[in-house]
């Protein structure tokens, strides 16, 4: 086990290497260095200003010197200066992180709770007609765009009906929306690769060895079927955690509540390079922590995964 934990930290130790690595060389493929982009608007700053920024900043140090002084302050949680506020980006981001992080757990659980009553309806029901309307739902949720659907709750339960604030206002509809309407568009991959998972194990031989021994559907589902088809819906969770950052984003943006999606709206308006360079970074960081426990949770799952030293592939082993 303690090989197998080392390994999968040490993968994730070196992504997160890798992705501050293209972020860097990225910005270095820009026109211009970031600072001379920030002040490229203001036609009142002089050359003297921008090269005393430049060095206040170390954009006028060689490359090297540029790329192991970031890469040495990320050990110590400095990831730069925000050029708009001055103050440090970490600072900047970890201010208003605690509501974005609140709504996208929210909205996890929510999704997570919506793919398993689809699930679950959908093996279940002697009905045809419902199993036929449950399958149907997770497409459905998919082609549904976050921001069209909060638009249009927003027109119904704010400006017809008048049951929500069009701004946060601490009520329960006012949280609860926005966690919904993330919710339902996360669920649906989850909900997609869990049916197929279900079908996968449902066609197993010991499935018809627990039905000839009189075992109940329910039974069979909840005790066997659904820890079996639990490895490949964990891979798809972790997957989506792109989509579940990008889509609070969108979605607080949509329903004017504060956090990261301010913070990038800014950045991004006002050419704040570092600010931004800080924001990809903290994704990438939080794309692979969940990405690792989601492949420290496997064992539990198959414990094929430690008999293999740690040299198998647990995505590879679950699918």
């Amino acid at each position: 086990m303690g090989r197998y934990v080392a390994q999968r930290i040490g993968q994730a130790l070196l992504v997160i290497w890798l992705a501050y690595t293209v972020i860097f060389v990225a910005v270095q493929l820009l026109p211009s260095d970031p600072v001379t982009i920030f002040l490229s608007t203001d036609s009142a700053v002089d050359q003297a200003t921008i090269d005393n920024m430049k060095r206040q900043y170390g954009y006028d140090q060689p490359l090297l010197v540029q790329y192991l002084a970031q890469l040495g302050g990320l050990f110590t949680g400095d990831v730069g200066y925000s050029l708009a506020s001055g103050e440090p980006v970490a600072l900047r981001i970890s201010g208003v992180a605690g509501s974005t992080i609140a709504l996208a757990l929210s909205a996890f659980a929510t999704a997570v709770v919506l793919a398993l009553a689809v699930v679950v309806v959908a093996t279940l029901t002697r009905s045809a007609l419902l199993r036929k309307v449950v399958l149907n739902l997770p497409p459905l949720f998919a082609a549904v765009p976050v921001f069209w659907l909060g638009l249009v709750l927003l027109e119904l339960l704010s400006i017809r009906w008048g049951v929500m604030s069009l701004f946060p206002d601490g009520s329960f509809l006012s949280l609860a929306v926005p966690v919904f309407v993330l919710g339902v568009h996360v669920s649906a991959p989850i909900a997609q690769v869990l049916l197929k998972s279900i079908d996968t194990v449902y066609n197993q031989p010991f499935i018809d060895v627990l039905r000839a021994k009189g075992a109940s559907a329910s039974w069979i589902f909840f005790r066997h079927a659904l820890k079996n088809a639990g490895g490949p819906a964990m891979t798809i969770t972790g997957i989506t955690v792109g989509t579940l950052l990008a889509g609070s984003v969108i979605t607080e943006t949509v329903f004017a509540r504060s956090g990261l999606g301010a913070v990038v709206l800014q950045a991004v308006t006002t050419q704040d390079v570092p600010l931004v360079q800080g924001l990809v970074l903290l994704t990438a960081s939080v794309f692979v922590a969940v990405n690792l426990a989601v492949d420290l949770l496997y064992p539990l799952l198959d414990p094929r995964i430690l008999k293999s030293n740690g040299q198998g592939s647990p995505r590879a082993l679950a699918v």
